[in-house]
């Protein structure tokens, strides 16, 4: 809890308001003292007044007036004359004369402090002007320990008011900062730990949403370091996997394109009428080599934006995919087959999901278009509480051990002959970036099924 940051802000709160509040006892402590000093003195002087209406008052009368006042005695200047209107015996020496007329701010808390600190009963003298201009000054002696009395109550009920409002002030304060800054400061410390776990998944990435410019500014510097940083991991990937694959991709483009030189030397130096067998041969080998070129250059360049995830209907992806294919398919007896259906919407980037379905029956209608038999290309999609799921299968003729074994990996996964296994890679990555994943369900004689998984909401709600 003292380690946290709304933690300490509710120590810190509470201290802080403790220390206004006793900023404010003080002076309300001088300011008491001095409204009882003058309630005594208009006591007093009502008091008085008994005496002027009668010049004659008995013993326990007079007594009984200066009890109610809590006084020693009353004299009342009027006049020029100084007269004592009201007396009985005073038990010790005056300690201290108080002039509450003129008196200021520093000086009342001065003696209000005084006060508070003198613990024995002391007989003090206090001079003030008397209400509605009824004299020149009335002036009183009292005991100093009723005072001293009423000045600690009151100071017990400021002390208690100021810690219960200092407790619930910091507690309100506590709540608020837990709302505006510690729960988005939480949410952004969340998005970075789990990007950190999985930097390729673009639902990692950090949507800026707080309402407080500074923590939005930071959320939105995030954002843009995790997305350049992802780049830049793909980057660095790619580079490391090609870096491996050069020496296997330039001995065999050199074998390629070797083979490709003696059959241009021959059609330059010789008249035989094999050249029209040799020609096609010729052009097939320069075309694996140009083709093999370009998809090493490709993956090398790491070129892939983050997918903008947007709601979308998968049947018209699948769709497209199929009516490009189909063009494809030429004179050959291969059919396709949708089971999706009609109002399923999943949430991906739509041009990257038509690039992995597209590839997944590319690389299906090619393997059934090389056994030279009938087949058929089905995609079907359903969905859970907790992910969409789409599933590309075929009739072919299955996919080969070395394959299996080096699926997903460029250079070394390819289904067919002078494949580079590119395209498998590369859409693993791209549903990868959707935070789902690319997997093979079986492979066989009977055909192949690859299934694509798209999980539902964001990181933050899992």
């Amino acid at each position: 809890m003292l380690n946290t940051l709304s933690g300490r802000f509710l120590i810190l709160t509470v201290i802080f308001v403790m220390l206004a509040e006793v900023l404010i006892f003080v002076p309300s402590v001088a300011r008491y003292r001095e409204d009882y000093l003058l309630s005594r003195l208009e006591r007093a002087q009502i008091a008085s007044l008994a005496l002027l209406a009668d010049d004659m008052i008995d013993a326990e009368l007079e007594e009984e007036l200066l009890k109610n006042a809590e006084v020693y005695n009353v004299v009342l200047r009027r006049d020029e004359v100084r007269q004592l209107m009201l007396s009985s015996p005073i038990p010790r020496p005056i300690d201290a004369t108080y002039d509450m007329r003129n008196a200021g701010a520093v000086e009342l808390i001065r003696d209000a402090m005084m006060q508070l600190f003198h613990s024995e009963d002391r007989v003090i003298r206090v001079i003030g002007a008397p209400v509605r201009e009824a004299g020149l000054l009335i002036e009183i002696t009292m005991a100093t320990s009723g005072l001293r009395m009423a000045m600690l109550d009151y100071g017990v009920r400021i002390l208690v008011l100021s810690a219960v409002i200092s407790v619930v002030t910091a507690f309100l304060l506590f709540l608020a900062v837990r709302a505006i800054l510690v729960r988005p400061i939480k949410g952004v410390v969340g998005y970075m730990q789990s990007y950190a776990a999985a930097p390729e998944d673009a639902r990692r990435i950090i949507q800026p949403t707080a309402g407080v410019s500074e923590l939005r500014e930071a959320e939105e510097a995030l954002q843009s370091l995790q997305i350049e940083l992802t780049a830049a991991l793909k980057q660095k990937e790619r580079l490391a996997q090609l870096g491996g694959a050069v020496a296997k991709v330039s001995h065999d483009l050199r074998n390629i394109l070797t083979s490709a030189q003696l059959f241009t030397d021959r059609i330059e130096t010789s008249e035989d009428p094999l050249v029209r067998r040799l020609a096609p041969k010729l052009v097939n080998s320069i075309t694996r080599a140009v083709h093999l070129c370009e998809s090493t250059l490709a993956f090398g360049r790491a070129e892939e934006p983050p997918p903008k995830l947007t709601r979308l209907p998968l049947l018209n992806v699948v769709s497209d995919v199929f009516e490009g294919e189909r063009l494809a398919v030429g004179e050959n007896d291969l059919s396709f087959a949708e089971d999706v259906p009609a109002g399923l919407m999943v949430r991906a980037d739509a041009e990257q999901l038509y690039r992995v379905i597209s590839n997944l029956v590319r690389n299906a209608r090619q393997a059934i278009v090389a056994t030279g038999k009938p087949g058929e290309i089905a995609v079907s999609a359903h969905e859970d509480d907790m992910a969409w799921f789409i599933e590309v299968r075929d009739t072919g003729p299955g996919l080969p051990p070395k394959a299996q074994e080096h699926l997903f990996q460029p250079f070394q996964g390819g289904i067919r002959k002078g494949g580079s296994g590119l395209g498998l890679a590369i859409s693993a990555e791209l549903v990868r970036g959707h935070g789902g994943t690319l997997t093979l369900k079986g492979t066989g004689e009977d055909g192949t099924c690859f299934e694509i998984c798209l999980p539902k909401g964001d990181v933050a709600d899992q």
